[in-house]
């Protein structure tokens, strides 16, 4: 079906009270201002129905819905950009679908066809376009979500889902950068398990012991292996990077590991950029013995929300280990000004991942 089609089945209401007026692009709250309109439409009898672009607003569910007892939830994340020339872009959306197409598989849900859900996207984020800052540093987040909604006290897979996309004007996640710890005691995500998928239950499961690393001074905690806590997995909102004597590291995405969007996108840069990189398992002690020896150049999380999150210290049972300085020359900086470059449309996209919105 082509998009002018699947278009022509949308209702859109659109609002006659806009909140645009009360919006100060200079002093955004990332994740608590949301655009004016969302999307919304339902799985019955085996197929997609009632699409439907409306205002914003609270949803009515019944108290036996089902994802509120039993946890068939996912969603995805990404970004649509403003340039000065007024032209709108989104990074990587065929990805975002890819992706929650692999969660939806995993969770028993029904995928979303990829026109369906890129039409969703394109046709929300032009009605909301003013939504967009397009002030340095800024975008509007894109929160595309699917949850079961059987009313039916029971463990099994529901029958009736609805899927719905808002999106909400934010700034930097990080505003500093981060001290990060490594966890040894708790787990996030264990072989067998729901860890490579984006299930909202992943994050529910992790606040605990980020609640404990916080009180502790630490921002974010960096996630170990669940059966012995000896390898480097994720951290609670991004994927782990390390410069270590100029080569980049990561953890491999196994079962445990989201595979990140933003991680993919800075290993083929980096290794367009002729720069050696290294995906496998790294171990805590290993990595401990280079910080000791001052061998790691650099470490960033990335991730939609947080993009290049830059790194200053890592905690490791008690005892904290600070990065070198940063500087302009440093690969996180280079990459992630030319992210930033690129998904406004400043920089010549050879990877086909913009998309332009018109």
């Amino acid at each position: 079906m082509s998009e002018t089609e699947i278009l022509s089945k949308f209702k859109i209401t659109k609002t006659t009270n806009s909140r645009l007026k009360e919006f100060d692009q200079t002093n955004i709250q990332f994740g608590k201002i949301f655009a004016d309109h969302m999307f919304e439409m339902n799985y019955r009898n085996g197929e997609w129905t009632d699409m439907e672009i409306k205002p914003y607003g609270p949803l009515s569910l019944a108290p036996s819905t089902s994802a509120i007892h039993y946890g068939q939830s996912i969603f995805e994340g990404l970004k649509a950009y403003r340039n000065l020339d007024d032209e709108v872009f989104i990074f990587r959306p065929e990805a975002n679908s890819t992706r929650l197409n692999a969660s939806a598989e995993r969770m028993c849900m029904p995928s979303i066809p990829k026109e369906l859900f890129l039409s969703a996207l394109k046709q929300l984020v032009m009605i909301d376009k003013e939504w967009i800052p397009n002030v340095p540093g800024t975008s509007l987040y894109i929160r595309p979500f699917l949850f079961a909604t059987d009313e039916f006290i029971g463990v099994k897979p529901s029958d009736n889902y609805k899927f719905m996309v808002f999106t909400c004007p934010v700034g930097t996640y990080y505003s500093e950068p981060v001290r990060v710890k490594i966890e040894t005691m708790y787990s996030r995500a264990c072989e067998g398990g729901v860890g490579r998928v984006k299930a909202a239950g992943n994050y529910a499961a992790s606040l605990y012991p980020a609640k404990k690393a916080k009180e502790e001074g630490y921002h974010q905690l960096i996630w170990t292996d669940a059966k012995e806590h000896k390898y480097i997995e994720e951290s609670g909102t991004m994927n782990m990077m390390f410069v270590v004597d100029n080569v980049l590291y990561t953890p491999t995405t196994s079962g445990t590991i989201l595979p990140g969007i933003t991680r993919d996108s800075v290993l083929k840069i980096a290794q367009s950029w002729g720069m050696q990189t290294n995906e496998s398992s790294i171990h805590v002690e290993e990595l401990v013995r280079a910080l000791k020896g001052g061998r790691v150049q650099e470490a960033f999380g990335t991730g939609t929300a947080a993009t290049i999150a830059r790194i200053k210290t890592i905690g490791h049972e008690g005892t904290d280990y600070n990065l070198p300085a940063f500087t302009e020359k440093d690969f996180s900086i280079r990459i992630l000004n030319y992210l930033e470059d690129l998904k406004r449309g400043r920089e010549k996209d050879t990877w086909n991942w913009v998309t332009k919105i018109s």
